[in-house]
């Protein structure tokens, strides 16, 4: 039978749009979203860019475990937040070709918290604790035996009835991260058969990774542009992306055709940072201590409670990155900032109180 114009087409009902089509097409936009953000981590190691001392060393172990067919060492990964530990550990599964479950310290509160993550777990498959150092002491006792010789040991009732039971693993690979290794306790660490530390990483290098994301994010970028970002970034490739996507909105508003220099100044001093990465707790920080204390020695529990901070956070957040480029030292006497603080800050340099 021959259809004729007036006859309605067997896919004509899909050109009207619907409320539920709306719907879809922001459906697809949200997951579009979520999958780049997820792309902007690497996948495999030789697209991750730094660290090469340690991808280094770490390429080696793994090839050697795939060919004796183990499961690869034990890893601890440490250094501060924002520098790719996580990265590196779902990039270690990639390599290896074997599944990842991820927690953190906080999140396992009872043995058997413990014992149904690891009863999840398939031979060489990886477990990744974040914030390694905040599990309790019961549940790092438990690992013990897991990492030395994959069982468990858990007890089941209370008083007279309570008994042992014992669990077997199958040979995984825990990786830690902890952005303070020395809150591990040494019998914990002693059980890591791989330990690195990720370094701060260099402006070249976070041009790099500042190219990278905008190519995944389509948003043009200059390579003078790219680098003014990385110049501010406190050497941490986290905090490199989301500048950049601060940027990004700037030069989408004013109509630039592509993030310059010049654009990338005018963004980040909206967002009160310098020209060194530094934002307004570290110079909270650093201006607390020259105004009261004429530079140190002070404690960190002393300025923490001048500026309202977690003396925590400074240590773990703000600390490591002015050790890095030379602002602060660290005495017995407690913290001290030095003339190349008073240089950028543009103070006249003052001796450390005696």
């Amino acid at each position: 039978m021959c259809m004729t114009e007036t006859e309605p087409q067997f896919n004509q009902w899909y050109e009207e749009n619907t409320e539920v089509d709306e719907l879809l097409r922001d459906a697809e936009a949200d997951e579009a979203e979520r999958h780049d953000e997820l792309s902007l981590r690497p996948q495999y190691l030789r697209e991750y860019i730094g660290q090469t001392p340690l991808k280094d060393e770490l390429s080696v172990y793994i090839a050697a475990a795939k060919q004796r067919e183990e499961a690869l060492d034990h890893v601890l990964l440490f250094g501060p937040p924002g520098l790719g530990k996580t990265t590196l550990a779902m990039i270690i599964a990639n390599e290896m070709g074997v599944h990842i479950k991820t927690t953190s310290g906080p999140a396992i509160e009872k043995p058997g918290d413990l014992v149904a993550l690891l009863n999840e777990l398939e031979p060489g498959d990886i477990l990744f604790i974040d914030e390694i150092h905040r599990m309790p002491t019961n549940i790092e006792e438990m690992m013990y035996s897991a990492m030395e010789d994959y069982f468990v040991d858990i007890m089941v009732g209370q008083g007279p009835t309570a008994r042992a039971v014992h669990f077997p693993l199958p040979p995984f690979t825990l990786i830690g991260a902890t952005t303070r290794p020395g809150m591990l306790s040494k019998p914990l660490r002693d059980r890591f058969g791989i330990i690195n530390a990720l370094q701060f990483y260099t402006p070249e290098e976070l041009q790099h990774i500042v190219v990278r994301t905008a190519n995944i994010l389509h948003a043009p970028v200059k390579p003078e542009g790219a680098y003014e970002v990385a110049l501010r970034s406190r050497g941490t490739p986290r905090i490199a992306n989301r500048l950049l996507k601060r940027v990004r909105d700037f030069a989408q508003v004013q109509g630039k055709q592509a993030i310059d220099k010049e654009i990338v100044r005018v963004g980040l001093d909206k967002l009160r940072v310098d020209n060194r990465g530094l934002d307004e707790t570290d110079h909270k920080f650093l201006d607390t201590m020259i105004a009261y204390y004429h530079g140190g020695p002070v404690g960190l529990n002393t300025i923490a409670a001048n500026i309202g901070e977690e003396a925590e956070t400074l240590e773990s957040m703000v600390e490591p990155y002015l050790l890095q480029i030379g602002f602060l030292q660290r005495t017995p006497r407690g913290r001290v900032l030095t003339q190349a603080a008073y240089e950028h800050l543009g103070v006249p340099y003052q001796e450390e109180l005696s």
